[in-house]
Order: C-alpha cells, then structure tokens, then sequence
C-alpha cells in the first residue's frame, strides 16, 4: 500500500472541471500538500495507508471558492454608509474614511477580520485591491489563505503613497519581497479609468508585461464612469483600454455592469477575464454584468464579492445564487445560467482569471489541495437531488464545516485552526469605537 498524508472519505466529491463531475462516495487523497488522487472509497482504503483519515458521509468537497475581486481591509468600514450610489458613496463618505484611519495596523486588523470572515465561508484564495500591501500579505501568510494582493495604482494621495511614481515602486518592492512566496502571488491593480491617467496605464501596461503580472481593474463599474470618459475623451472606458493596448488575457475587468455592442466586440476579440460582482452593483445600483453574452463569445467570467463595505459580506455562495438569479431576470431566460456555471465562475474560473489555475481551482491529481466540505444534511437543503443545485439554490455559508489549503486545514467543524477568533473580534470592536468616537472626521449613515 501506498503512504499518504490524508484521505478524506465524502458522500459526493465536485471537481469542477471542465465536464460535469459529480462522484458519489470517493475519496480525496492529500500528500505533501498536492491531491494524489481521486478514487472511490473503498479502493482509496485498500490502495493507501494515510497519516490520518477524514469521513464526511453527509458533505460534498469540491475546490475552495476564489473571490477574484475584494478589498479586504475595507471590512471595518462594513456598514459604515449604506443605501446610496457608487460616487456619493465614495466621495463623501469612503474617501474620507480612509484618509483618517487607513494605515499598516489598521489593514492588517481589518484583513484578519476579513480572513476569518472568508474561511468561515469557504473562500481559498482572493483578488485583493488595496494599500498597505505588506499588512495584507502578512495577514494572509498568518491565515494560511491563498493570495492575489494587488499593486494598486491611483491618481490620488493616501495614506500609503502619495504619487502613482511611489504607488509603483512601493508596488514593485513588494512583488520582490514576495515574489517567491508558495501563497502570495502579485497583480497590477491600477484603480480605474477615472482615477488613472493614460500615461500611467501605459506604464502599469509595460510593467505588467515584464513581470508577466495581471492586471486588475475597475472597468465600466457604472453609467457615470462611462459617462465621463464620453464627456473627457469622446471614448468609452474599454475602448480607451484598447486603444491603450491594455485589453489582452492580462486584464481582469471588474464589474463591466454598462456594455453596449462596441464592447462586445473589443472583448470577443482580445478575452480579457471579466469579474461580476452581481450583489455590490445591486446595492450601489450600478447595473447589471451581461455574463449570458459573454458566455456566448467564450470570455472566461470569474465572481467577486467586492470590498464588504460595499456588499456587504464576503460571501461566494450569496454570489453564486445572486449570479444565477440575476441572468435569469435579465435576460427573461430561466435557463439563461445553470448552477453548475455559476459554480465554475466561484472556482475555477477565478483560478484562470488569476492565471493559477494549473495550481487551483479543480480537484485534480497534481494540484494543490485547496478544497472544502460542506455539509448538505441540513432541514435547509434536504432533500438531496442535485448537489450543486442544492448549495447554490438553497445552502448557506455556515453549513462550509471545513477548509484546507494547500492541505492545511484551516477550519475544521466550523472552528478555525490559524486565526484567533476572539482576538479578531476584540480588534474589531476597538476599531469600531475609534472610529465612531471620531465620527465628526467622517459622516455616518445609516
């Protein structure tokens, strides 16, 4: 018999590839962090002798979510200004928040919180876009979560850097400093078309290709964004992207909620990776993300939940169902987006968006095991007729028990391994009194 490190024994197993697998009591077999193999139970046991064995009669495992577009420090700004539009929002409320209270601590307090927030609810690996890059890194090696942290590149002072120069040379330090880390991988996050000059685009675009680095970035978020670019340059925001050479496999567009047949065309041409963020631009009513159409031209589409002051949750099965339910609306077409699509958009998708998805995103012998067990014998999802139905038509993120990392367990029986919990939960109750405290530095609403 052959050794090995875990066997994780499940009544189903998703493995999310390209074809629709489901298989009915299998096993997982884990060994030096790597999945070794995919069998059923009863030949897992007679051809491997396992360091310790897991049984999960009642879960299905399948790869671990991928949340390819978040900004994770913006957890402590959860609810601080609710019910309005994305540049009132912005400007009078989340600007001025972050130019009072965002720094090294803070961002790492807040990623934690963030961190906990996502195991708990089956996310693997994320898409960050923020500051203090370091204080997120460090929070994500502390965590033991998989990590896409963002050099993000704006037109506007923080706390962070003061100048698009210093955002990316701070930016190129921190790749450096990571470049080889086994979690922490690096994009180029440049904020928006509104935010960011072409010149700096033009940079950000030369870079990327010399690192060979994604690059990440709010396109076409809302009706105003591409009102202005009309407005400034006589170009819609995608266009100006193309014109610039920045619309290739490279670019992960977030959000593309405006999209009008010019788009279509740019994006059935170049496949650049879209990210739907479906319950953010509910909520900040900014549009709707055409996925059915990109589907139809073979572009790769990925989930987000968007920063969780903004959503406000980091939850990929909430996504899911928003995802599936909004296609179906939109386009007047029950059939218009299944589950088991909506699935590959939270997992796989999200790893080929990243470009990891030799690594992540399926359970397949070789790759790294990011997976997790979710519990469907629950009055919620009984009966059980179609496992992927049931977990995105009718699971909640609580019924995820357990959550492994490059065969790490992260969380088991809903108790996280890495993370304090009460520790987290303290910090955020100290940062909520600061911030409330000094509520006349930043207008509250509710």
């Amino acid at each position: 018999m052959q050794p090995a490190d875990l066997i994780i024994h499940a009544r189903w197993l998703l493995t999310c590839e390209p074809e629709y697998n489901v298989f009915e009591n299998h096993a997982l077999v884990i060994k030096d962090g790597l999945i070794l193999d995919i069998l059923p139970s009863q030949s897992a046991s007679e051809k491997y002798t396992p360091s310790d064995a897991q049984h999960f009669p009642h879960h299905m495992l399948m790869p671990g979510f991928v949340n390819t577009h978040t900004h994770l420090a913006m957890n402590l700004f959860r609810g601080l200004a609710d019910d309005m539009g994305l540049m009132e929002w912005l400007n009078t409320h989340i600007w001025p928040a972050e130019s009072a209270w965002v720094s090294h601590q803070f961002v790492y307090d807040a990623s934690m919180l963030a961190m906990a927030e996502m195991i708990r609810g089956g996310t693997t690996c994320f898409n960050d876009m923020y500051f203090f890059l370091q204080a997120s890194a460090a929070a994500a090696a502390d965590a033991g979560l998989r990590a896409n942290i963002g050099i993000t590149v704006i037109g506007v002072p923080t706390a962070w850097a003061k100048t698009p120069a210093e955002y990316i040379a701070k930016g190129l330090e921190f790749y450096y400093e990571y470049k080889n880390h086994p979690l922490i991988k690096t994009t180029f996050a440049p904020h928006s078309i509104y935010t960011v000059s072409d010149a700096q685009l033009i940079e950000v675009r030369d870079l990327a290709q010399e690192h060979d680095l994604k690059i990440n970035m709010h396109v076409q978020e809302t009706m105003d964004e591409v009102t202005q670019s009309l407005k400034e340059t006589n170009l819609r925001p995608l266009r100006r992207l193309h014109n610039l050479g920045l619309v290739t496999p490279r670019l992960i567009a977030v959000h593309m909620t405006q999209v009008v047949d010019d788009d279509l065309e740019i994006l059935a041409a170049h496949k650049p990776n879209i990210v739907h963020c479906p319950e953010s631009n509910m909520k900040l009513a900014s549009g709707i993300c055409p996925i059915h159409e990109f589907k139809k031209m073979g572009v790769n589409v990925a989930l987000g939940t968007d920063g969780a002051a903004s959503n406000n949750d980091l939850n990929m099965i909430a996504e899911m169902r928003s995802a599936a339910f909004l296609s179906k609306v939109s386009t007047g077409d029950s059939s218009a987006t299944h589950s088991y699509e909506v699935m590959k958009m939270a997992t796989h998708n999200g790893a080929k968006a990243l470009g990891l998805d030799a690594i992540i995103g399926t359970l397949t012998a070789g790759k790294a095991a990011d997976f997790i067990a979710i519990d469907l014998d629950r009055i919620e999802t009984l009966p059980v007729y179609h496992p992927t139905s049931s977990l995105v038509y009718a699971a909640a993120r609580e019924q995820v028990t357990d959550v492994w990392v490059a065969g790490r367990q992260l969380m088991k029986n809903r108790q996280l391994t890495t993370i304090d919990e009460a520790a987290v939960k303290a910090k955020a109750a100290e940062w909520q009194h600061k911030i409330k405290a000094n509520a006349a530095q930043v207008p509250l609403k509710p």
